[in-house]
């Protein structure tokens, strides 16, 4: 069992890295894993199946009713992003932007929020490098603060049903970490971020979106979720074998291949409800933090990034100095603090 685990385990974590065909059919992809992992490890019952159809309904639900929201409320909202970014102080508009995005996402889905992200940068006035850098450091907050409740994005949807907690755990849980966190990259955003036209700014690839677009997006998310509730089942045996006896600072470090791998899979294989709260702390923060170096890491950096053109050189020049830096500090945050 074991055996068949790791070889499932191995395909999960890197064919859809390697191989193109896999990464644009992600949520088949994983949904056959999940398949084979429960029927390797023995644990698929009628509890398990019921429990994967019922897990990916609320975040579903959440990335439909919010498309369409945005989807009708588009052209408005464009206008009005127009009218206060001439209104208010330029460094203070993009530090809201990232604080206000990062907040929202527990509630409009990390989804929707990088979606509204490429609105908003569609209609700024920067040059492509400080377009970048805005991009990358709404996406961190966004990333981060997606996870506060379990409609918010995938990961939190997993952690959530996998330790079997009520709605507000991972807020209680990590929350004063990730708030203060989510208002430092909004922070950054407003120092680091200089304006100049010297160069034309990112153009968004994408027209408006259709009902069926907005459908379609949900049914991704909802086989996506329920693949994932069924290879973190699948991956119990491993999990009890290799990694709860593990120090939660060794854990931490690990995740950081979430830099390059999304971070709801890795959460799925990983978190158990034998971990105890800094276990699982670690884990979940290294896996947030991490997920924003690169483009593969996280919802929002891929439909952003996709969306708005950005190349994965652009992204790891600055996303992989911030994420590091992060790391470090959080590191010494969890060390100091318990």
């Amino acid at each position: 069992m074991i055996i068949g685990l790791s070889i499932i385990l191995v395909f999960v974590l890197f064919l859809p890295f390697t191989v193109p065909f896999i990464e644009r059919n992600l949520e088949v992809f994983l949904f056959v894993m999940g398949i084979a992992a429960v029927l390797v490890s023995g644990v698929l019952d009628k509890t398990l199946l019921l429990k994967a159809l019922e897990d990916p309904i609320n975040i579903t639900l959440a990335v439909i009713i919010a498309g369409l929201l945005f989807k009708w409320l588009q052209k408005p909202f464009e206008t009005s992003i127009k009218g206060i970014s001439r209104t208010i102080p330029y460094r203070l508009f993009l530090a809201l932007v990232v604080i206000i995005l990062g907040i929202v996402s527990s509630v409009i889905t990390a989804i929707i929020a990088a979606i509204v992200l490429v609105a908003i940068v569609s209609v700024l006035e920067l040059d492509r490098k400080s377009e970048v850098r805005f991009v990358i450091l709404a996406c961190y907050s966004i990333g981060m603060g997606a996870v506060l409740t379990p409609i918010g994005e995938p990961l939190s949807t997993i952690a959530t049903s996998k330790l079997d907690v009520d709605f507000f755990y991972l807020m209680r849980l990590i929350g004063p970490d990730i708030i203060p966190g989510v208002i430092v990259f909004g922070i950054l955003a407003a120092i680091m971020i200089k304006p100049s036209k010297k160069t034309p700014g990112l153009k968004a690839n994408q027209g408006a979106e259709s009902f069926l677009d907005i459908l379609i997006r949900g049914f991704k998310i909802y086989l996506f979720v329920m693949a994932l509730t069924l290879l973190g089942a699948g991956f119990e045996p491993f999990i009890n074998r290799f990694l709860l006896d593990l120090n939660p600072l060794v854990l931490y470090w690990i995740n950081m291949i979430s830099a390059v791998l999304d971070n709801a899979t890795l959460a799925a294989a990983e978190i158990s409800q034998e971990m105890d709260a800094p276990t699982i702390k670690a884990i979940l923060l290294g896996l947030l933090i991490s997920g924003g170096m690169l483009i593969p890491g996280n919802i929002p950096n891929i439909i952003a990034a996709g969306k708005l053109n950005i190349k994965s050189v652009e992204w790891a020049r600055f996303g992989v100095p911030i994420g590091l830096i992060a790391m470090v500090i959080y590191f010494i945050t969890i060390v100091v603090f318990g």
